[in-house]
This record gives structure tokens, C-alpha cells and sequence, in this order.
């Protein structure tokens, strides 16, 4: 993408009032649609942390004057949108949404109850959303469900594609993990669908207030801080709460208030890497040098914008974070699903396969709802370039 979106100048004149009360319109429906808790506050806002969360959050070295912070910080960095950005998200004419239905696995369920051959197997179902197992685990990751990534169902950004496995046909997993409190990682209809199912929530710092304001029981909610870690079998699979680059929020005023992390898995015959959100740090040198090398890491490529250069990766620093943290096989994540930036739908992929070639770094893209294992899998095809409309 080049950066002339960048260089435009505000819209003026009857355009600019154009931009404002559509987008003021917008808003209003919006509004309109969100369900609100009898004391006034909005239910998909979640609940800011108190007590003994709150001084655990405070205590950690991460968080600096109410808020948490990234290892680096870069003083240029702007990391939100301007005004041309803000105008190109609404008004401009990429490609931003598949021309026609996208492929996926009609058979999941089934295919799912087949154990793996090979002890890790991947099931991507859409976004940041991953069935993964591992060495006798599943692990369910960033799940959401709903029809859109919103606090509104109404408007926001809408599904390319319905789940490619309905929620209630998810088979049984030993944990599920949140990498942040954004809309299109952690979803409150969603967490609210998996409460029966009687899973533990393994989130960090401050993300529990939120899971327990739409019903999670405390004792089924595990807060880490980077570094920290967890075992589950009797200490067969660890997971630790790895570092991350990019920031929280679900409102106007909660910016940085919980934490954001990766996540790696530790079983006793495979590694995996699942990135979150996240823009490009040296501390995925200390992931790799601590845990890899990586059987599967999984990295976010799209929603990429110079505007936001730091808190996201795009395709040519996934690239380079995946070798960062050693990884074998690079599955790419956090595309497909959602318009959350100015490029094309498919242009996070298209990048990426063209790096990845010239650059020798095996990858694995796999249609929605195909669960694939890395250490069989031959090399993916690119499925995106054989969408067309109808």
C-alpha cells in the first residue's frame, strides 16, 4: 500500500460536512443498538478492574501511571488514525470485502473427530479464532462468534463469511485463551455461549473484570502477566503469557487499562506461537531464544496501515517476527475475516505468499475450517486468487 493516503489533505467544503454527518449518522444507529445493564452502563463495555485485581495489575512492571505501556515505545509513532485515514476507512474504494463466497471445509466436525496423526494439528475458523492441538490438548484462541466485531450489532465491521463450525458444535477443549479486550478478540456474545461449557478463560491482566461482568465464575478465570505461565495435565502442556506490541480498550476512556500478550505453548513434543495482535518488538528474540524453535507459529498480517505501524505487523513484519521467535511454519492469522483497514481483503495474503517465497519461510494457508498438520501438510494454495463474484 502506498502512502498517498497518508499525504492527502483534509476533505474541505460540502465534502468534508458530507464525511461528518455520515459519520455522525452512523453513529447515532449505532447507538441505538447498544443494550445497556439497568445502572446505565453498556454491558459490552465490559467492567473496569477493582480490588485485589486492580492492585495485582498495579504491581506489575508493565504498568506505569493507571495504564499499561509496551517494552518500546516509539515517540513518532501516532498508532491511531488521522483525519484521511479516518475518511479512507469509511469512504474508500478498495477492495475490501471477497467478490464472492470464500471456500471452507463443509466437514469440520467430522474432521475434527479424528484424533491428529501427528500430535499438532490446526483448525483456523476465522480472524484470530484457532482450534489447536497439541500433544493431547485443544486449545480454542481469541473465539468470536457474532456476526460482527462491534459493541453494536448493527454497525461495525461485518463477517466476509459465517463461522466454518457452529458454536455449539465445538467440540471439548482444556482452555481457551484471549490475547486482548479489542471487539474482534474478545466478544461478549460469545464468552456469554461458552460460559455452560464449563472452560477455563486464561486472559491477562485486567481482562477477568470483563469476563466476569458477562457471567464467567472467578474461579474460571486465570489473569497473567508477561512471562508468567501456567500448566495444564500435570504439567504436560505450559502455557506462558509472552510479551506483546499494541494496546486495549473498549470505550472512550479505558485506553491501555488492561493488558495485551501473545501466547506459547509448551507440550512435551511440539511448540506453537500464537501472536495476538501485535506490532514488531525485539522481544520475540527472547521468545525465540527462551521457547523456540517454533513447530507452528501463527501471526497476525492483516489490518496494516502505516498510521498504525507499531501496534500491528502486516505481512513483511510478520515475516520478520517469525524469525525472530524461530518459528518452522508461519500460519497467517488475523485476515479473511473482517475489514479492519484501507488495503484489499486479500492483500495481506498475496504480500505475504510473494515474501515468503523469495524469502524460503514455509507457510501454511489452509481454507477456513480445514484442520491441517504442519509436520504432513504440503504447501498450501493460495485459495484466495480463485474467488470471484458469482
Amino acid at each position: 500500500m502506498s502512502n498517498d493516503v497518508m499525504a492527502r489533505g483534509r476533505p474541505r467544503g460540502r465534502g468534508r460536512w458530507r464525511f461528518v454527518l455520515g459519520t455522525a449518522a452512523l453513529l447515532a444507529v449505532g447507538v441505538s443498538s447498544l443494550a445497556w445493564t439497568s445502572t446505565g452502563r453498556l454491558e459490552a463495555f465490559g467492567a473496569a478492574p477493582t480490588g485485589e485485581r486492580l492492585r495485582r495489575m498495579q504491581s506489575s512492571e508493565h504498568h506505569r501511571d493507571g495504564v499499561f505501556v509496551n517494552t518500546t515505545v516509539n515517540p513518532n509513532a501516532r498508532n491511531r488514525p488521522d483525519w484521511d485515514t479516518m475518511k479512507d476507512l469509511l469512504f474508500g474504494q478498495q477492495q475490501r470485502t471477497p467478490p464472492g463466497p470464500l471456500p471452507m471445509e463443509r466437514e469440520v466436525a467430522a474432521a475434527l473427530a479424528k484424533p491428529p496423526e501427528h500430535g499438532l494439528r490446526v483448525t483456523w475458523l476465522g480472524h484470530s479464532t484457532l482450534l489447536v492441538e497439541i500433544d493431547g490438548f485443544r486449545i480454542l484462541t481469541d473465539p468470536i462468534w457474532s456476526e460482527r466485531a462491534s459493541p453494536s450489532t448493527l454497525v461495525g465491521p461485518k463477517r466476509f463469511h459465517p463461522p466454518p463450525l457452529p458454536l455449539d458444535a465445538l467440540p471439548e477443549v482444556d482452555a481457551v485463551l484471549l490475547s486482548h479486550d479489542h471487539y474482534d478478540h474478545l466478544d461478549m456474545e460469545t464468552i456469554r455461549a461458552l460460559v455452560p461449557r464449563g472452560w477455563k478463560f486464561y486472559a491477562p491482566l485486567g481482562l477477568g473484570a470483563h469476563l466476569e461482568s458477562w457471567g464467567v465464575p472467578p474461579e474460571r478465570v486465570v489473569e497473567l502477566d508477561w512471562w508468567q505461565e501456567v500448566t495444564l495435565g500435570d504439567g504436560r502442556l505450559r502455557m506462558v503469557a509472552t510479551p506483546a506490541q499494541h494496546f486495549s480498550g473498549r470505550g472512550l476512556s479505558d485506553r491501555n487499562r488492561t493488558l495485551w500478550t501473545s501466547w506459547t505453548l509448551l507440550g512435551p513434543e511440539h511448540r506453537v506461537f500464537f501472536s495476538g495482535d501485535t506490532g514488531l518488538t525485539q522481544e520475540f528474540a527472547e521468545v525465540g531464544r527462551r521457547f523456540g524453535p517454533f513447530d507452528l507459529a501463527m501471526f497476525e498480517v492483516g489490518a496494516f496501515h502505516p498510521a498504525w505501524g507499531d501496534i500491528h505487523l502486516g505481512p513483511h513484519q510478520a515475516l520478520q517476527a517469525h524469525g525472530l521467535v524461530r518459528g518452522r511454519r508461519l500460519l497467517p492469522i488475523h485476515w479473511g475475516t473482517f475489514s479492519l483497514a484501507t488495503h484489499a481483503w486479500d492483500e495481506p495474503a498475496e504480500v505475504l505468499a510473494s515474501e515468503a517465497r523469495q524469502q524460503g519461510v514455509a507457510l501454511l494457508t489452509p481454507v477456513l475450517g480445514r484442520p491441517v498438520e504442519p509436520e504432513a501438510e504440503a504447501p498450501s494454495a493460495p485459495w484466495w486468487r480463485e474467488v470471484r463474484a458469482p
